[in-house]
Protein backbone atom coordinates (compact mmCIF):
# COMPACT_ATOMS: atom_id res chain seq x y z
CA UNK A 1 0.00 0.00 0.00
CA UNK A 2 1.48 3.32 -1.07
CA UNK A 3 0.69 6.85 0.02
CA UNK A 4 -2.74 8.47 -0.06
CA UNK A 5 -2.20 11.60 -2.16
CA UNK A 6 -4.31 14.74 -2.48
CA UNK A 7 -3.33 16.96 -5.43
CA UNK A 8 -5.51 19.84 -4.35
CA UNK A 9 -4.54 22.24 -7.14
CA UNK A 10 -4.41 19.51 -9.79
CA UNK A 11 -1.64 17.47 -11.37
CA UNK A 12 -0.89 16.45 -14.94
CA UNK A 13 -2.20 13.15 -16.28
CA UNK A 14 1.32 11.68 -16.70
CA UNK A 15 2.10 12.58 -13.08
CA UNK A 16 -1.12 11.00 -11.82
CA UNK A 17 -0.57 7.90 -13.93
CA UNK A 18 2.96 7.45 -12.62
CA UNK A 19 1.82 7.81 -9.01
CA UNK A 20 -0.88 5.17 -9.51
CA UNK A 21 1.55 2.85 -11.31
CA UNK A 22 3.89 3.15 -8.33
CA UNK A 23 1.11 1.91 -6.05
CA UNK A 24 -0.13 5.17 -4.54
CA UNK A 25 -3.80 6.09 -4.08
CA UNK A 26 -4.76 9.34 -5.79
CA UNK A 27 -7.65 11.48 -4.54
CA UNK A 28 -8.99 13.38 -7.53
CA UNK A 29 -10.88 16.16 -5.72
CA UNK A 30 -10.60 19.88 -5.01
CA UNK A 31 -11.04 20.75 -1.34
CA UNK A 32 -11.81 24.29 -0.16
CA UNK A 33 -9.15 25.82 2.07
CA UNK A 34 -11.46 26.01 5.08
CA UNK A 35 -12.32 22.31 4.74
CA UNK A 36 -8.78 21.10 4.10
CA UNK A 37 -7.88 19.99 7.65
CA UNK A 38 -11.05 17.93 8.09
CA UNK A 39 -10.63 16.28 4.68
CA UNK A 40 -6.99 15.36 5.26
CA UNK A 41 -7.81 13.81 8.63
CA UNK A 42 -10.90 11.98 7.38
CA UNK A 43 -9.06 10.44 4.40
CA UNK A 44 -5.76 9.99 6.30
CA UNK A 45 -3.87 11.83 3.57
CA UNK A 46 -0.12 11.24 3.52
CA UNK A 47 0.81 13.68 0.75
CA UNK A 48 -0.68 17.02 -0.22
CA UNK A 49 0.35 18.56 -3.52
CA UNK A 50 -0.38 22.23 -4.23
CA UNK A 51 0.44 24.96 -6.69
CA UNK A 52 -0.35 28.55 -5.74
CA UNK A 53 -4.04 28.39 -4.80
CA UNK A 54 -3.84 26.22 -1.67
CA UNK A 55 -1.81 27.24 1.38
CA UNK A 56 -0.24 24.84 3.84
CA UNK A 57 0.49 26.81 6.98
CA UNK A 58 1.30 25.87 10.56
CA UNK A 59 -2.35 25.27 11.43
CA UNK A 60 -2.69 22.58 8.75
CA UNK A 61 0.63 20.99 9.66
CA UNK A 62 -0.24 20.85 13.39
CA UNK A 63 -3.79 19.58 12.85
CA UNK A 64 -2.94 16.82 10.33
CA UNK A 65 -0.70 14.16 11.90
CA UNK A 66 -0.94 11.79 8.91
CA UNK A 67 0.86 14.23 6.58
CA UNK A 68 4.31 13.10 5.56
CA UNK A 69 4.99 15.13 2.40
CA UNK A 70 4.03 18.60 1.21
CA UNK A 71 4.71 19.11 -2.49
CA UNK A 72 4.64 22.33 -4.52
CA UNK A 73 4.25 22.07 -8.27
CA UNK A 74 6.54 24.93 -9.26
CA UNK A 75 9.42 26.97 -7.91
CA UNK A 76 8.34 29.38 -5.16
CA UNK A 77 7.04 27.95 -1.89
CA UNK A 78 5.80 31.11 -0.18
CA UNK A 79 2.35 29.48 0.31
CA UNK A 80 3.92 26.78 2.51
CA UNK A 81 5.49 27.13 5.98
CA UNK A 82 8.53 25.24 4.77
CA UNK A 83 10.87 25.48 7.75
CA UNK A 84 8.11 24.71 10.23
CA UNK A 85 7.06 21.65 8.23
CA UNK A 86 10.64 20.40 8.13
CA UNK A 87 11.00 20.97 11.88
CA UNK A 88 8.04 18.62 12.35
CA UNK A 89 9.72 15.92 10.27
CA UNK A 90 7.77 16.43 7.03
CA UNK A 91 9.36 16.28 3.62
CA UNK A 92 8.83 19.44 1.56
CA UNK A 93 9.43 19.08 -2.18
CA UNK A 94 9.04 21.24 -5.26
CA UNK A 95 9.97 21.27 -8.94
CA UNK A 96 12.35 24.20 -9.41
CA UNK A 97 13.44 23.38 -12.95
CA UNK A 98 10.37 21.78 -14.54
CA UNK A 99 8.86 25.04 -15.76
CA UNK A 100 12.06 27.04 -16.37
CA UNK A 101 11.81 26.83 -20.14
CA UNK A 102 8.17 27.88 -20.19
CA UNK A 103 8.79 30.92 -17.98
CA UNK A 104 11.81 31.93 -20.05
CA UNK A 105 9.78 31.70 -23.27
CA UNK A 106 7.13 33.97 -21.74
CA UNK A 107 9.85 36.48 -20.85
CA UNK A 108 10.84 36.67 -24.50
CA UNK A 109 7.23 36.73 -25.66
CA UNK A 110 6.92 39.95 -23.66
CA UNK A 111 10.29 41.25 -24.84
CA UNK A 112 9.26 40.82 -28.48
CA UNK A 113 5.81 42.27 -27.79
CA UNK A 114 7.28 45.44 -26.28
CA UNK A 115 10.11 45.77 -28.79
CA UNK A 116 7.52 45.80 -31.62
CA UNK A 117 4.75 47.71 -29.79
CA UNK A 118 2.40 44.75 -30.10
CA UNK A 119 0.78 45.42 -26.71
CA UNK A 120 -0.63 48.65 -28.20
CA UNK A 121 -1.16 47.41 -31.75
CA UNK A 122 -3.26 44.50 -30.50
CA UNK A 123 -5.50 46.93 -28.65
CA UNK A 124 -5.92 49.44 -31.47
CA UNK A 125 -6.10 47.27 -34.58
CA UNK A 126 -9.55 45.79 -33.81
CA UNK A 127 -10.91 49.30 -33.17
CA UNK A 128 -9.06 51.44 -35.71
CA UNK A 129 -7.29 49.05 -38.08
CA UNK A 130 -9.83 49.59 -40.82
CA UNK A 131 -10.10 53.37 -40.55
CA UNK A 132 -6.58 54.38 -39.48
CA UNK A 133 -4.33 51.66 -40.93
CA UNK A 134 -1.70 54.06 -42.31
CA UNK A 135 -1.58 56.10 -39.10
CA UNK A 136 -1.13 52.99 -36.98
CA UNK A 137 1.54 51.67 -39.32
CA UNK A 138 3.52 54.87 -38.86
CA UNK A 139 2.90 54.96 -35.11
CA UNK A 140 4.16 51.42 -34.46
CA UNK A 141 7.14 51.56 -36.82
CA UNK A 142 9.19 53.01 -33.96
CA UNK A 143 10.48 49.58 -32.95
CA UNK A 144 13.79 47.91 -32.12
CA UNK A 145 15.52 44.60 -32.72
CA UNK A 146 16.61 42.40 -29.84
CA UNK A 147 19.83 41.25 -31.47
CA UNK A 148 22.88 43.17 -30.27
CA UNK A 149 21.14 44.50 -27.17
CA UNK A 150 22.26 43.89 -23.58
CA UNK A 151 20.13 41.38 -21.69
CA UNK A 152 20.11 41.86 -17.94
CA UNK A 153 18.95 38.94 -15.80
CA UNK A 154 18.40 39.27 -12.06
CA UNK A 155 18.62 35.80 -10.54
CA UNK A 156 20.88 32.94 -11.58
CA UNK A 157 18.60 29.98 -10.93
CA UNK A 158 17.04 27.62 -13.45
CA UNK A 159 14.78 30.26 -15.00
CA UNK A 160 17.49 32.89 -15.15
CA UNK A 161 19.82 30.47 -16.91
CA UNK A 162 17.15 29.58 -19.48
CA UNK A 163 16.59 33.29 -20.17
CA UNK A 164 20.34 33.69 -20.68
CA UNK A 165 20.47 30.75 -23.10
CA UNK A 166 17.68 32.22 -25.22
CA UNK A 167 19.24 35.65 -25.18
CA UNK A 168 22.60 34.36 -26.35
CA UNK A 169 20.92 32.34 -29.10
CA UNK A 170 19.23 35.57 -30.27
CA UNK A 171 22.52 37.45 -30.38
CA UNK A 172 22.15 39.40 -27.14
CA UNK A 173 24.92 40.26 -24.70
CA UNK A 174 24.08 38.69 -21.31
CA UNK A 175 24.66 40.26 -17.92
CA UNK A 176 23.65 38.57 -14.65
CA UNK A 177 23.03 40.00 -11.18
CA UNK A 178 23.24 37.52 -8.32
CA UNK A 179 23.62 37.81 -4.55
CA UNK A 180 26.87 35.86 -4.72
CA UNK A 181 29.39 36.60 -7.47
CA UNK A 182 30.30 33.51 -9.46
CA UNK A 183 31.59 32.26 -12.78
CA UNK A 184 29.64 29.50 -14.52
CA UNK A 185 29.46 27.82 -17.88
CA UNK A 186 26.12 28.04 -19.66
CA UNK A 187 25.60 25.31 -22.26
CA UNK A 188 23.37 25.87 -25.27
CA UNK A 189 22.30 22.62 -26.93
CA UNK A 190 21.15 22.46 -30.56
CA UNK A 191 18.77 20.15 -32.40
CA UNK A 192 21.57 18.17 -34.06
CA UNK A 193 23.40 17.27 -30.85
CA UNK A 194 25.96 20.05 -31.01
CA UNK A 195 26.46 22.34 -28.03
CA UNK A 196 28.35 25.49 -27.18
CA UNK A 197 29.57 26.66 -23.76
CA UNK A 198 29.59 30.30 -22.69
CA UNK A 199 31.36 31.61 -19.58
CA UNK A 200 29.09 33.88 -17.52
CA UNK A 201 30.36 36.12 -14.71
CA UNK A 202 27.83 37.65 -12.35
CA UNK A 203 27.52 41.12 -10.85
CA UNK A 204 26.51 41.83 -7.26
CA UNK A 205 25.86 45.57 -7.53
CA UNK A 206 22.65 47.02 -8.96
CA UNK A 207 24.43 50.36 -9.34
CA UNK A 208 26.96 48.82 -11.74
CA UNK A 209 24.53 46.43 -13.39
CA UNK A 210 21.37 48.37 -14.24
CA UNK A 211 22.80 51.28 -16.31
CA UNK A 212 24.12 48.83 -18.91
CA UNK A 213 20.87 46.93 -19.47
CA UNK A 214 18.53 47.25 -22.48
CA UNK A 215 16.16 44.38 -21.65
CA UNK A 216 15.75 43.39 -17.99
CA UNK A 217 14.26 40.09 -16.77
CA UNK A 218 13.52 39.65 -13.06
CA UNK A 219 13.73 35.99 -11.99
CA UNK A 220 14.06 35.80 -8.21
CA UNK A 221 12.06 34.29 -5.31
CA UNK A 222 9.62 36.43 -3.32
CA UNK A 223 11.34 39.26 -1.47
CA UNK A 224 10.39 40.97 1.81
CA UNK A 225 10.72 44.43 0.24
CA UNK A 226 11.03 45.91 -3.24
CA UNK A 227 14.12 44.77 -5.11
CA UNK A 228 13.39 47.28 -7.89
CA UNK A 229 12.07 50.59 -6.60
CA UNK A 230 12.16 54.21 -7.78
CA UNK A 231 15.91 54.49 -7.24
CA UNK A 232 16.70 51.33 -9.20
CA UNK A 233 14.34 52.25 -12.05
CA UNK A 234 16.14 55.57 -12.26
CA UNK A 235 19.40 53.76 -12.97
CA UNK A 236 18.01 52.17 -16.14
CA UNK A 237 18.22 53.69 -19.61
CA UNK A 238 15.16 55.58 -20.80
CA UNK A 239 14.99 53.07 -23.66
CA UNK A 240 15.06 50.04 -21.34
CA UNK A 241 12.33 47.40 -21.12
CA UNK A 242 11.57 45.52 -17.88
CA UNK A 243 9.80 42.16 -17.53
CA UNK A 244 8.74 40.71 -14.17
CA UNK A 245 7.75 37.03 -14.14
CA UNK A 246 9.04 36.48 -10.59
CA UNK A 247 6.63 37.51 -7.83
CA UNK A 248 4.41 40.48 -7.10
CA UNK A 249 6.13 42.81 -4.66
CA UNK A 250 9.58 42.39 -6.14
CA UNK A 251 8.94 45.43 -8.34
CA UNK A 252 7.25 48.61 -7.08
CA UNK A 253 4.32 49.03 -9.49
CA UNK A 254 3.63 52.65 -8.51
CA UNK A 255 7.26 53.58 -9.19
CA UNK A 256 7.06 51.66 -12.46
CA UNK A 257 3.96 53.58 -13.56
CA UNK A 258 5.63 56.89 -12.72
CA UNK A 259 8.72 55.92 -14.74
CA UNK A 260 6.60 54.94 -17.74
CA UNK A 261 4.34 58.00 -17.56
CA UNK A 262 7.35 60.34 -17.32
CA UNK A 263 9.16 58.59 -20.21
CA UNK A 264 11.98 57.40 -17.96
CA UNK A 265 11.41 53.86 -19.22
CA UNK A 266 10.33 52.55 -22.62
CA UNK A 267 8.08 49.71 -21.55
CA UNK A 268 7.37 46.94 -19.06
CA UNK A 269 5.65 43.58 -18.81
CA UNK A 270 4.02 42.03 -15.76
CA UNK A 271 3.01 38.40 -15.35
CA UNK A 272 2.80 38.81 -11.57
CA UNK A 273 1.26 41.61 -9.54
CA UNK A 274 1.34 43.17 -6.10
CA UNK A 275 -2.42 42.70 -5.80
CA UNK A 276 -3.35 39.25 -7.11
CA UNK A 277 -5.89 38.27 -8.25
CA UNK A 278 -7.09 41.88 -8.60
CA UNK A 279 -4.29 43.96 -10.18
CA UNK A 280 -4.62 47.73 -9.99
CA UNK A 281 -6.59 49.34 -12.80
CA UNK A 282 -3.80 51.85 -13.56
CA UNK A 283 -1.50 48.92 -14.25
CA UNK A 284 -4.05 47.13 -16.42
CA UNK A 285 -4.84 50.22 -18.49
CA UNK A 286 -1.31 51.51 -19.10
CA UNK A 287 -0.55 51.20 -22.82
CA UNK A 288 3.18 50.75 -22.19
CA UNK A 289 2.68 47.58 -20.17
CA UNK A 290 2.34 44.11 -21.68
CA UNK A 291 0.18 41.93 -19.43
CA UNK A 292 -0.41 38.26 -18.67
CA UNK A 293 -2.26 36.62 -15.73
CA UNK A 294 0.55 34.75 -13.89
CA UNK A 295 0.99 32.11 -16.58
CA UNK A 296 4.79 31.78 -16.59
CA UNK A 297 4.83 28.02 -16.05
CA UNK A 298 1.38 27.37 -17.50
CA UNK A 299 2.18 25.34 -20.57
CA UNK A 300 1.13 21.76 -21.19
CA UNK A 301 4.79 20.80 -21.50
CA UNK A 302 5.73 22.30 -18.13
CA UNK A 303 2.70 20.88 -16.33
CA UNK A 304 3.44 17.39 -17.62
CA UNK A 305 7.03 17.61 -16.40
CA UNK A 306 6.00 19.07 -13.04
CA UNK A 307 3.66 16.11 -12.44
CA UNK A 308 6.32 13.59 -13.41
CA UNK A 309 8.98 15.24 -11.26
CA UNK A 310 6.67 15.30 -8.23
CA UNK A 311 5.75 11.64 -8.76
CA UNK A 312 9.41 10.61 -8.94
CA UNK A 313 10.26 12.45 -5.72
CA UNK A 314 7.26 11.00 -3.87
CA UNK A 315 8.13 7.42 -4.83
CA UNK A 316 11.78 8.01 -3.97
CA UNK A 317 10.76 9.14 -0.46
CA UNK A 318 8.36 6.22 -0.06
CA UNK A 319 11.08 3.76 -1.02
CA UNK A 320 13.71 5.50 1.14
CA UNK A 321 15.81 6.49 -1.84
CA UNK A 322 16.12 10.06 -0.56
Amino acid sequence: MGYIILANDGISHPGKTRLEEDGHEFLDVKVAQNQLIDFINEKKVDVILVRSATTVRQDVIDACPTLKIIGRGGVGMDNIDVEYAKSKGLHVINTPNSSSRSVAELVFAHFFTLARNLQEANRHMPLEGESKFSELKKLYSNAVEIRGKTLGVIGFGGIGKEVIRMGIALGMKPMVLSTAQSNELITIEFFDGQSVDFAISTYDSLKEFLPEVDFLSINVPKTKSYLIDEKELGLLKKTAIVVNTARGGVLNEEALLDALDNEKLAGAALDVFEEEPKPGMRVLMNSKISLSPHIGGSTEDAQEQIGIDLAIQISDIYNNRI
